[in-house]
């Protein structure tokens, strides 16, 4: 199975964990602690594995 590293939802770059997760319960575990260190996440379901993709949200005083 070719699992792409990077996938684009809704024109934003999101980059895969490089773990399968065999439930959409542990997916959905790891994904709540992305969201708590600032991340987006958005989730995928490929055959049998979930799979997870991050991208880190910009700070305002980041981008100055």
């Amino acid at each position: 199975m070719d699992i792409p590293i990077s996938q684009t939802f809704d024109g934003k770059k999101f980059m895969w964990d490089c773990v399968p997760y065999e439930s959409e319960d542990q997916a959905r575990e790891t994904m709540a602690t992305y969201e708590k260190n600032a991340f987006e996440v958005k989730m995928i379901k490929n055959e049998s594995q979930f799979l997870v993709y991050s991208r880190r949200i910009a700070k305002a005083e980041d981008a100055e």
